[in-house]
């Protein structure tokens, strides 16, 4: 995987924005297509890193756009309207840039950041099959000199095919979780393309294999202590995850629009220029767009509870972007389905001909939001409102 050339300098969160509308253009063209086909998006994604939005992120010590994490959620969600593989393929790539600013040295900051912003990307190797819970981890790292040795194997790897380092989770002889980002081209480091999901089929999140990996001390950062005190790691995690299922509704509400006035036409008396006047396809529309302007309206502000619990990480700053993002999240996942579903409704049988490609709405939200359990984030939230109790440190709320 080459390195990405002549990577554009984005300095503000306006550019951000008006790079990521100008990309979604591009990326929204053949999107459908690319989805039929299960083409990975290699020249788009090249586009993608050439564009800077990768290390937008990145703090402006660093040389980095340092955006809000309300500028970070729309640029996803602007990205995954247009394509929404190609707006979760980054997500782990912005999970792994916060754990090396909440965790790593200034040394590793400097080193890495300054990869990210010379156009490298980062995918990931966090989630194995088999184990009792989805939190547990067998992969080991073993000291081996002035390095260390990674052997095991990991599953839904989204991004890794794609990446330059593989920021992956390991277990040392202490039974601490560390993140080690592993170099692509490592000896003994084998990227697996086998994600058949029916869904978000680009986003390459197969396997990845560590025979005996060597990996350098300094690409090696404390993982578990992430979740040991109050970060904002969790969070900045899930609000990626509701910009993405955002951006899905979005795409799928704007398509049933188009297809309400456009492809019903035929149907409509001469000299009537109204799409329809059947009350309940106008009660569909106007219940969905008050849910999905509701969702975009709880992702913004739960960029900006994210933002002041970054600036100031503390129990009850952590605690209130963390129930934030829960409350979008949870939002966000129903307003994906229901706009993909009330697509199908109101465009009938032609929303799964090939030619038109709009059951990727739906499929792509019902992969997309299995990531983890939705029904636990109104528990959380519950919980927090009514018994003064904050939610778990973990990078699933």
């Amino acid at each position: 995987m080459t390195l990405s050339h002549h990577v554009a300098v984005i300095t503000s969160d306006e550019q951000a924005l008006i790079v990521a509308s100008d990309l979604a253009e591009d990326f929204r063209r053949d999107s459908a297509q690319r989805d039929r086909e299960r083409r990975l998006p290699l020249p788009e994604l090249d586009a993608f890193s050439r564009s800077g939005l990768w290390g937008i992120s990145v703090p402006k010590e660093y040389g980095g756009a340092g955006v809000s994490n309300v500028t970070l959620a729309k640029v996803i969600a602007l990205i995954a309207q247009a394509d929404a593989s190609l707006g979760q393929i980054p997500q782990n790539h912005f999970y792994a840039l916060e754990v090396l600013r909440v965790n790593g040295t200034p040394a590793q900051q400097q080193r890495l950041y300054a990869e990210v912003l010379a156009g490298q990307r980062f995918g990931n190797a966090l989630a194995e099959l088999g184990t009792k819970t989805a939190h547990d981890r067998v992969t080991a790292i073993t000291r081996d000199g002035d390095g260390f040795r990674i052997s095991g194997r990991k599953f839904y790897s989204t991004g890794a095919i794609y990446a330059q380092r593989i920021p992956t989770s390991v277990v040392d002889e202490h039974g601490v979780q560390q993140l080690a980002f592993v170099p692509r081209d490592s000896e003994g480091l084998t990227v697996i393309d086998d994600w058949s999901g029916f869904g978000q089929r680009t986003t390459g999140s197969g396997s990845v294999v560590f025979d005996n990996v060597w990996v350098a001390a300094h690409d090696v950062i404390p993982f578990q202590s992430a979740f040991e005190r109050p970060t904002t790691v969790g969070p900045l995690a899930q609000i990626l995850h509701a910009a993405i299922d955002t951006g899905i509704a979005r795409a799928a509400f704007e398509d049933a629009l188009h297809f309400v006035r456009t492809k019903t036409r035929p149907w409509i008396d001469a000299g009537n220029d109204k799409a329809t006047e059947d009350p309940l396809t106008l009660k569909s529309f106007g219940h969905l767009s008050a849910r999905l302007h509701a969702t975009e309206a709880l992702l913004e502000r739960s960029g900006e509870f994210l933002d002041r619990a970054q600036a100031d990480s503390n129990a009850h700053t952590v605690a209130a972007a963390s129930i934030a993002v829960a409350e979008v999240r949870a939002l966000s996942t129903e307003v994906s389905l229901a706009a993909a579903s009330t697509l199908f409704e109101l465009a009938g049988s032609q929303a799964t001909l090939a030619e038109h490609g709009l059951d990727r709405h739906w499929r792509n939200a019902r992969v997309h939001t299995l990531h983890d359990p939705v029904r636990w984030k109104y528990h959380a939230v519950g919980n927090y409102y009514l018994n003064d109790e904050n939610p778990p440190l973990r990078g699933t709320i």
